[in-house]
């Protein structure tokens, strides 16, 4: 059974490698394509055109999702609260 685990570490270790190796790709190919485009201004108003109109076009999504994320993020602060007041309500009771 232990050796079911380390091929499985493995395996997961393995995933690890590849996602960092396709992520470092990904950013210098981007920094690559950034420094080739801001050489063009036309193709920057362009780009700055394009994101705009899907901005536009999802705003609604955009908006509820950054709502929720919202929510969620006081939901989680509120929770930690109690966390916090619940455990300081057990150190005092403990002195």
């Amino acid at each position: 059974m232990a050796h079911t685990h380390k091929v499985h570490d493995k395996i997961s270790l393995g995933k690890q490698v590849m996602a960092g190796t396709i992520a470092t790709a990904t950013v210098n190919t981007g920094g690559k394509l950034m420094s080739k485009i801001t050489k063009h201004p036309l193709l920057v108003f362009g780009l700055g055109v394009v994101a705009g109109f899907v901005v536009y076009k999802y705003r609604k999504e955009i908006i509820s999702s950054a709502t929720n994320t919202l929510d969620a993020g006081k939901d989680f602060i509120l929770h930690q609260k109690e966390n916090l007041e619940d455990i300081v309500a057990e150190t005092k009771e403990s002195q």
